[in-house]
Formats: C-alpha cells, structure tokens, sequence
C-alpha cells in the first residue's frame, strides 16, 4: 500500500509496469484503462498471437518476453491465449452466410506453418462480395499443394450448408477441378478465369526479361471489346509469339472458355491501375 493506494504490476506491449490502484472499500472505483483484476492488456495477446502464427512454440513465445521484455509469462498463460482465438476461430468459421453473394473469389496464401517441422502450407481464401456490395472472408480451408476436385467440392458444400443458395459469378485461378466443383454446387454460377493469374501463370514459360513484351502483346487480347475481337487479337498474337512460347498459347486456349465471360463487362472490367507493375 502506498498513501492510500495499492502497487499493481501489469504486463504491457513494453515490459512489467506498476500502476498504484485507490483503495475502494465499498467497491464503487471502476478503472478504465486497465480494469479490475486485470495482469495483462490486450496487446499482449496480440504479441503472443503473432508470435505463435510465426510458428513459435509456447516455450519459446515464454522464452521471447523473458528477454525482450524481461517479464515472465507462462506456457499455461500462453496456451489459454492461443486455445481462446481457436475457439472463436471455430466460432466464426460455422457462422451462417447471406443467401445470394453475386460474386465470390477464390484465392490463396502460402505461410509457414510449425508441424513437427516448419513448412509452407498453402491456406484457400473464399471472398464474397455481398448484394450491398461489400467484401467477406465466407472461410478459409488449409490445403496440401495437391488438392483436387474432391476437396473443393467439400469446400463448396460447406459454404452451400452454412446458407448460401446462389453464386452468380466465381473467380478463381485454373486449379485442377475447380470450375466442376463450382458448378456442381451452384449450378447457374459463371466460372471467371482470374485474368491475373492467367497471365503471372504466362509468365512461368518466358524468361524475366521478356515479361514486359508478353503484357504488351496480350494486353489487346484481355481488353478487347468482344470475344471475337479478342480471338482476332489472341490469333495475331499466337502467329507472333506461338512458336516462341508454344506453352502460353496452349495455357490461353485450354483456358478460353473460363477467360471470355470477362469481355461482357466493358469498360468495368479495366485494370487498376499499377495492377501491370505488380504482376511483373
């Protein structure tokens, strides 16, 4: 106790701090800041959550705020830290979705993931903009690198199972049986090949330094007015550059069926601007 107070250490983004808390004989003081019977605020929960997404252990989490911030906390602490956000995790993951999302996109994102041994995991993204127009995570599904069209027909049978009763349009890159999985769960969605795939995955059978001239050479096939001028387009530029990059025109003609949906949307479906810049 000190003049009328009571010394309390708490557990900040900085180290141990004591803050000195009134005595309260009947109870009335509600602190604000930091609230009763509180040891930790809450940017300490974030520490130890992106130190765990990095793929640290509990005991070396415990290891890291021992000598960065010179103040122990628990593996006990640690694990009820990282178990709470599984839980609302789980939460999250089963909550009930709108009936009708216009458009959804598929995507994914490699991480480093801590199973025994540290490897990169590629971690499936469903985005769902919403009748108002606004963007969702409807879920995330962790993958091995080898899924094919069973899994994503388990994926979409959760989405559908979870609410959601039409798709009008998908974008998703060519992944094996991923426009079936898509159809067969909503059967009137158009399948969009993602343009921006489609070309990063052009560039896999050029070299770096030619990247520039094949952006420059499909450009007028991904814009054009119509399907037909595209084809014109598409045809010129395989006369061109098809016995330079056979492999790119057969990925464009595999693909052409998911790509011309694309051209029905005019002038709304230009590229942002920089978009060019981040695919080379």
């Amino acid at each position: 106790m000190r003049n009328g107070t009571r010394v309390k250490t708490v557990l900040t983004e900085i180290g141990p701090v004591e803050i000195e808390v009134p005595r309260d004989r009947d109870g009335s003081f509600e602190p604000v800041i930091v609230p009763k019977r509180k040891r930790r605020l809450d940017g300490i929960d974030q520490i130890v959550l992106s130190l765990s997404a990095r793929g640290l252990t509990t005991g070396e989490i415990a290891a890291h705020f021992d000598e960065v911030y010179g103040a122990k906390v628990s593996k006990d602490t640690i694990s009820k830290i990282t178990e709470k956000v599984a839980g609302e995790l789980a939460e999250w993951s089963a909550r009930p979705l709108d009936v009708l999302y216009p458009v959804i996109f598929v995507d994914a994102i490699v991480v480093k993931v801590r199973d025994g041994q540290v490897r990169n995991t590629p971690f499936y993204v469903v985005m769902g903009v919403t009748t108002a127009g606004e963007r969702e995570i409807l879920g995330i599904w962790a993958g091995d690198g080898g899924e094919g069209a069973r899994f994503w027909l388990q994926v979409f049978t959760e989405l559908k199972n979870r609410g959601i009763e039409d798709v009008l349009i998908a974008v998703c890159d060519g992944l094996k049986g991923l426009p079936e999985a898509i159809n067969t769960t909503w059967d009137q969605a158009v399948v969009q090949q993602c343009i921006v795939h489609l070309i990063r995955n052009s560039f896999r059978y050029a070299g770096r330094q030619h990247r520039d001239a094949i952006v420059k050479a499909l450009k007028p096939v991904y814009t054009a007015p119509s399907e037909a001028a595209a084809r014109e387009r598409f045809e010129e530029f395989d006369a061109k550059s098809g016995t330079q990059y056979p492999a790119i025109t057969k990925l464009w003609r595999n693909a052409w069926s998911e790509f011309v949906p694309f051209l029905d949307w005019g002038a709304c479906r230009r590229m942002p601007m920089g978009l060019r810049r981040r695919m080379v």
